[in-house]
């Protein structure tokens, strides 16, 4: 059986993160090809039916540098892909909900924030078995199923939005199926970290996990391009479902005819139930709510603050098109990502995500303090740097844990080996993107029990500014106040 093993494209090579479930097998010789009878001293590439390989071994160099990294870039490249439309059809329902009205249909506030925040509380809840699918099923056939399975709400919505009087609860329900496109991070991460070195691992993932959040910016920018540009009428909102639907089956074909699946990738359910039970890990996600839960959540509700705040600059009219400035706010915080990662590095994790917290408060506060200027671009302005702030305390936060799980975790303490504590971190780094997740049905959840309540939005804003408090100080008293005592070192 022969099998394309070039690269299509893609780029990247240093690393950031140390975690590693690292593929316990012998020494590789890729230099083989299909059928080969070469001899060697180690198992050469095994290419079997259904674009399977076995004796795939990134830490042997040979390999590695021989085919390895090309089969890695290649499966990288249309990972990226698929979890960036995972994205799109995730974070649809954000600015597809401000055009609602447009289209003739009359939903409440309360109910515009459930249709807002549904997909982030099934798409965070579908992160744990997406987690453990790759293993299961191969990374290339789970790419393929999870990408057709995008088809099911992009075909939904265009179908719902077109009839104003689809009910309220089968309008739910679909926006709920947008979920789907929310577990794809976490069974994309976790067939990348089989692919990847530890040395170029940690690029490797940030490159995925930066491609697939870029997905929110993206529908947020062109859903309001399409559909006035296809209007029959005031907007088309169907178009807002429908456009995606090629693309999701490109994805689909990229994934079934050039990605692999490697008979090496193990699940690791064990690691996983021990992760558990280590108090850092719910200590780190509790920070990650504060920083990707911030990302995910003003993601999903900043298009609604927009009209609510500022209904003459909700949409911008350009030519014959209508543009959402709030596609901005994603773009900067998945922009930011990556450096916050590369300066947690340099400067501690910790100190950075501290800093985060911060900037976030002081923002948040100058945003509610400022209001009352009524002035859009100042508020914009603020917006986007608290999206940059919650992108740099994505990447910082995400650093820290395979550092504290090998010096500070109770297995670590007990004398546990480097590869356990690695098997700890690795599956702490898939339960914590779970639980961070949720702040995307939290944010959009606390704005609504707020505007109910008092008929503001102001409160809610109060308590974000008290809860990165809190987790500031909780991160300072954890891993920095006591950081030396713990022998934690640079976390």
């Amino acid at each position: 059986m022969t099998v394309d093993r070039s690269a299509d494209a893609g780029t990247g090579n240093s690393v950031d993160l140390d975690t590693d479930p690292l593929h316990e097998g012998v020494s590789t010789s890729a230099s083989a090809q299909p059928g080969s009878t070469r001899t060697t001293d180690a198992p050469a590439l095994e290419y079997r039916p259904g674009r399977w390989i076995a004796n795939w071994n990134a830490e042997n160099k040979e390999q590695w540098e021989s085919a390895g990294r090309a089969i890695a870039r290649r499966n990288l490249n249309w990972s990226i892909f698929a979890e960036f439309l995972g994205f799109v059809v995730w974070q649809l329902w954000s600015i597809v909900v401000v055009q609602l009205p447009a289209a003739g249909f009359t939903f409440t506030t309360s109910e515009i924030f459930w249709l807002i925040s549904m997909p982030s509380l099934v798409g965070a809840t579908l992160r744990i078995p997406y987690t453990f699918m790759v293993p299961r099923f191969g990374g290339r056939n789970w790419t393929i199923v999870s990408a057709l399975l995008l088809l099911i709400p992009a075909i939904g919505l265009g179908l719902c939005v077109s009839n104003p009087e689809t009910p309220f609860g089968v309008m739910l329900f679909v926006a709920a199926l947008a979920g789907f496109g929310g577990g794809n991070f976490a069974s994309s991460m976790a067939n990348i970290t089989f692919f990847y070195p530890a040395r170029e691992k940690g690029w490797a993932l940030g490159l995925n996990a930066a491609g697939g959040n870029m997905g929110a910016a993206v529908a947020q920018l062109a859903v309001p391009i399409v559909i006035t540009l296809v209007a029959v009428g005031s907007v088309n909102l169907p178009m807002a479902g429908w456009m995606w639907v090629p693309f999701i089956l490109i994805a689909a074909f990229g994934a079934w005819k050039y990605m692999d699946n490697l008979t090496s990738a193990k699940g690791d359910v064990a690691g996983s139930v021990a992760a558990l039970k280590e108090p850092h890990l719910w200590i780190m996600a509790l920070l990650y709510i504060g920083t990707f839960g911030s990302f995910i959540g003003f993601a999903g509700v900043f298009p609604k603050l927009i009209k609510d705040y500022f209904p003459a600059f909700s949409s911008i009219g350009v030519g014959t098109v209508a543009l959402s400035l709030a596609f901005l706010g994603p773009l900067v915080g998945s922009l930011a990502r990556p450096y916050g990662g590369r300066m947690a590095d340099r400067m501690g994790g910790a100190r950075m995500t501290v800093a985060a917290f911060a900037s976030m408060a002081v923002i948040t506060l100058t945003m509610i303090w400022t209001l009352p200027l009524k002035n859009f671009w100042l508020f914009l302005v603020l917006f986007l740097m608290l999206f940059t702030a919650s992108g740099f305390g994505n990447g910082a936060t995400y650093r820290m844990i395979p550092i504290i799980f090998a010096t500070s975790s109770r297995a670590a303490k007990s004398g546990a080996s480097t590869v356990q504590t690695q098997r700890l971190a690795s599956s702490a780094l898939g339960l914590i993107s779970a639980i961070g997740a949720y702040g995307g049905f939290v944010i959009p959840q606390v704005l609504n029990a707020s505007n109910t309540a008092s008929g503001s939005y102001t409160p809610a804003f109060y308590g974000f500014v008290g809860a990165y408090v809190v987790m500031l100080i909780v991160c300072w008293a954890f891993y920095i106040r006591n950081a030396n005592r713990n022998a934690m070192g640079h976390v």
